[in-house]
């Protein structure tokens, strides 16, 4: 079986890879053109949203350290 892992990168952007499809909310396919990893924009900054672009360099932080969420009620 296929997975996917997204990965949180500190001061950066959210890393995906595997199997994976990203659409927008219409369910439209972006064109990824068969790539097996990609980054997500996570600090709104990039000129080529949804996807990262490297403008958070210098101008967003985050430390990515797991936890746990709360219980679901």
């Amino acid at each position: 079986m296929a997975s996917t892992i997204i990965t949180v990168k500190s001061n950066g952007s959210l890393k995906i890879q595997g199997d994976f499809e990203i659409v927008d909310i219409t369910g439209a396919p972006y064109g990824i053109e068969g790539r097996e990893i990609i980054s997500i924009c996570r600090c709104g900054l990039s000129q080529n949203k949804p996807f990262c672009d490297g403008s958070h360099k210098g101008h967003f932080e985050h430390e990515a350290v797991a936890f746990d969420l709360p219980v679901k009620n």
